[in-house]
């Protein structure tokens, strides 16, 4: 079949590039000539494992090509993802100019029928703005249908989550469109769970609210570990053997970051607002959260005295590991407030630097890990990297001023690094 896909971000690439593996033959355009440049070298404009080498097979294959032209990719194709950005405006609300602007392209586009799918994140209803937009710029009548199938991809592991997903949820108004999405994913063997528009749009914000709530469940939970002098890795550990409940999700930390989270959380909250609804509950997740990062700088502030002219090295920028996105990374929001505290901060990721420079422009990036110890009052560890875990504590121990580890994710034992003499603040323990 063939595919455009509208949008080469992480969602559009990889879904892109994943439906040309299991056999499409996909046009992905973006308006952004220089990340279409960059793709058409052969190059990549994010980090995602596993992605480049199946860019390279399914380009070489002929069913991958990049353009900046949306009309005639989409009037070759039968159907068309849009997979734009939506970020969020100051009241919570997503920005829809993009998807508004697809939608017209689409409509000048067609010449045949033509199944239009939403696959950014989107609120609810969207897909009745985006058919009347069709209907409205359509001017020769032409028929179609909109689809919505949102996307649950975790960056760092989204080339599998895409390949061998839980279930691929799909909104459709017609028998016709139901036909051709089965037929899309036909060649992955994963359960598909129809619904009309409405729902599948609500099933995206849902999942994403719900999995929110379990982390700052966790978090919070892990504020009475540590006043309890509970360890918050075993009680969560006992409390997701429970089925009903599950163990993903309840790991404790300085709070959830990325674009994916922080934004549809917002947006489902401002969603229901509209709808008449105040999700208080959804309100008290977004202030866990935030307050976590707040917590992590009181506790390094408080290990040290106060922060002016200390220096902190810092394990870790981008808001996840296997990821170079710094779209809502906590380190932002704790970096800033060390640094309006007089910290002097040393900093390194194995990925993000390149994006984290314009963000965080008064640190000092170093080329190796073990190069943020150099003089160190406090080593904080922000992103669990598993690299990390590899380092050689007692070397990195050398390089400090004072050997005391605040762990932002409770990436290290204890134990083991109370033997070689740190002092260890962890979350929850």
């Amino acid at each position: 079949m063939k595919i455009a896909i509208i949008g080469t971000g992480y969602v559009g690439l990889t879904s892109g590039t994943c439906l040309a593996k299991i056999g499409h033959d996909v046009i992905c355009v973006d308006n952004d000539a220089a990340r279409i440049d960059t793709l058409n070298r052969g190059e990549m404009p994010i980090f995602e494992p596993g992605l480049p080498e199946i860019i390279a097979e399914v380009r070489t294959a002929g069913r991958l090509r990049f353009t900046t032209d949306i009309r005639p990719a989409v009037a070759e194709s039968t159907v068309s993802f849009i997979a734009v950005g939506t970020p969020p405006r100051e009241n919570g609300q997503p920005d829809l100019t993009y998807v508004e602007h697809v939608a017209r392209d689409i409509a000048a586009s067609i010449h045949d029928y033509h199944l239009v799918v939403e696959k950014s994140t989107v609120p609810v209803q969207t897909g009745k703005w985006v058919r009347t937009t069709i209907e409205r710029y359509n001017k020769a009548g032409t028929p179609f249908d909109v689809a919505s199938n949102p996307e649950f991809l975790r960056e760092g592991s989204a080339v599998d989550d895409f390949l061998h997903p839980d279930r691929i949820v799909v909104g459709v108004e017609s028998e016709r469109a139901r036909k051709l999405m089965a037929e899309v994913y036909a060649p992955i063997d994963a359960p598909i769970v129809f619904t009309d528009l409405a729902s599948a749009e609500l099933i995206k914000h849902a999942s994403n609210a719900f999995l929110s709530m379990k982390i700052s469940f966790a978090n919070a939970l892990s504020i009475v570990c540590e006043a309890s002098g509970a360890d918050i890795r075993k009680v969560c550990g006992g409390v997701g053997m429970d089925k009903r409940i599950g163990r993903s999700f309840l790991d404790a930390g300085i709070g959830y970051g990325g674009f994916c989270f922080p934004k549809d959380l917002s947006a489902f909250i401002a969603i229901a607002s509209d709808l008449g609804y105040d999700f208080r509950l959804l309100k008290e997740v977004e202030a866990v959260n935030d307050d976590m990062k707040r917590r992590f700088v009181r506790k390094i502030q408080a290990v040290l005295w106060n922060l002016r002219d200390k220096n902190v090295g810092v394990l870790g920028l981008a808001f996840k590991p296997n990821t170079d996105d710094m779209r809502f990374a906590p380190s932002i929001d704790i970096i800033n407030a060390l640094v309006r505290e007089g910290a002097k901060v040393r900093a390194f990721d194995p990925q993000s630097m390149s994006r984290a420079r314009s963000l965080l422009p008064d640190i000092t990036y170093c080329s190796r890990a073990e190069d943020v110890a150099n003089e160190a009052d406090v080593l904080a560890v922000v992103t669990e990297w598993p690299e990390f875990r590899k380092l050689d504590m007692a070397a990195l121990k050398q390089r400090m001023r004072l050997p005391i580890i605040c762990d932002g994710r409770n990436l290290f034992e204890r134990s083991e690094v109370e033997k070689l003499g740190f002092t260890y603040i962890g979350v929850g323990r």
